[in-house]
């Protein structure tokens, strides 16, 4: 149902401190200010706590008002709520709210405004920050044996797929993502033959991988054979039909004990899962990626995710350690994706394979002789511009014996070009 909920917390308030003590007179006062915004009294309740404040519903034709009072804090909560299904009714609604914030007069006033109607999708970054993206209309939902899937059509991304409550790949922006998460460590390589995904359900990275005329074969390793089935119902635009090229090989099971019986060796191993939490955790562990790097063919490497530098720096710092425990090159590397709100972090891990090597006109040479078409995102430019990280990102991923000399790496050179 299409409305407007305004919610709003005051606090320090000005006004005679009986104010928020007498229910009763805030009552009549209260209906005054819902006739004047143009609104309709169905009914009204208010409750008088002894020796306290009072809390108060008013049941209005377009929907409700809520308040409660903490004389104790000055301050009181209000809660507005109107629908817009015959009339736009918001107007109303902000003249009723800011009518009984100006009558406590408050010094602080947190305010909220939310547009119901369609679905707002929320994703917390961390525990102080998020953010949302607003969808029209619910495609699917479903419960599998492993995890929650959701899919949405959003005015911004078209179709948009969730896990667990969380934003995972759409129609109009998942290359940013898989560009990214493929391209960086599979072009550097000179003749990739096998690519190894672990996860990926949706079939995006996959669909990168194939673009590179030398591989053989694309294995893709996911847990959850309903992921695959939604993505081949509803996200074609993302796998751009790789479920049909036969050099792409789908099993069904779990991608640890996969790589863990492999007798294979693989050119890339991609990791494309879901943040390191809950049954995923195990898959971010040093034992697995030390299983990883023996799956790995010589000059092969390791490409995955490691979270936001911005929102879990934490995350970042602990995974880049792991990593550089194990690996003798590992390179994070960092690009903004929308559909995750925030700066990302992915990096590539190998014990020969150096993609930072290569420069944008290297790196272009070879995309035009394989002859790579239909990127949106990935260049030799953005190729070199990724692995190029700004000082408080490289504090987090850079082996401590090796951060002074990283952070003035290229300034050091200058000066002694300088000087000569």
């Amino acid at each position: 149902m299409n409305g407007l909920h305004l919610i709003g917390d005051l606090g320090g308030c000005r006004c005679d401190p009986q104010l928020l003590l007498d229910g009763a007179g805030f009552r009549s006062k209260c209906l005054e200010f819902v006739a004047a915004s143009g609104l309709t009294t169905m009914d009204a309740t208010f409750h008088q706590f002894e020796g306290s404040g009072f809390t108060g519903t008013v049941v209005l034709a377009e929907s409700h008002l809520a308040i409660h009072t903490w004389p104790e804090k000055q301050g009181l909560t209000l809660d507005v709520y109107v629908c817009n299904y015959s009339d736009d009714n918001s107007a109303k609604a902000r003249k009723l709210f800011e009518s009984i914030v100006e009558f406590f007069q408050p010094t602080e006033c947190a305010r909220h405004e939310v547009d119901r109607g369609g679905h707002l999708l929320m994703e917390p970054l961390n525990d102080s920050t998020g953010f949302y993206i607003k969808a029209t209309r619910q495609v699917g939902e479903w419960q599998t044996r492993f995890q929650h899937l959701q899919v949405y059509h959003t005015p911004q991304y078209g179709k948009l797929f969730r896990l667990d409550g969380f934003n995972m790949t759409s129609e109009k922006e998942e290359f940013v993502y898989h560009e990214n998460l493929i391209h960086p460590a599979l072009t550097a390589h000179p003749a990739p033959k096998k690519v190894l995904i672990i996860g990926g359900g949706d079939g995006g990275s996959s669909e990168e991988a194939l673009k590179h005329p030398t591989v053989e074969q694309v294995t893709m390793c996911e847990i959850d054979e309903d992921v695959i089935k939604v993505a081949k119902e509803h996200f074609q635009a993302v796998h751009q039909g790789a479920f049909d090229n036969p050099r792409l090989r789908v099993l069904v099971g779990d991608g640890m004990k996969f790589v863990r019986e492999t007798q294979e060796r693989f050119d890339l191993i991609v990791l494309d899962l879901n943040d390191p939490m809950g049954p995923a955790e195990a898959l971010y562990s040093a034992e697995f990626f030390q299983q990883c790097r023996h799956a790995l063919a010589p000059g092969g490497a390791l490409t995955l995710h490691i979270g936001s530098p911005v929102a879990r720096p934490e995350r970042v710092a602990e995974l880049a350690q792991r990593l550089n425990a194990i690996f003798r090159i590992v390179r994070p590397y960092t690009m903004y994706i929308p559909l995750y709100g925030s700066l990302w972090a992915m990096a590539v891990c190998s014990d020969k394979l150096d993609p930072k090597a290569y420069t944008a006109d290297e790196i272009d040479r070879r995309i035009e002789q394989r002859k790579m078409a239909d990127m949106r995102y990935y260049n030799g430019e953005t190729h070199e511009g990724v692995f190029a990280l700004p000082n408080y990102v490289r504090d987090l991923v850079t082996p401590p014996r090796l951060k002074q000399q990283a952070r003035g790496r290229r300034l050091g050179v200058v000066r002694a070009a300088a000087v000569k």
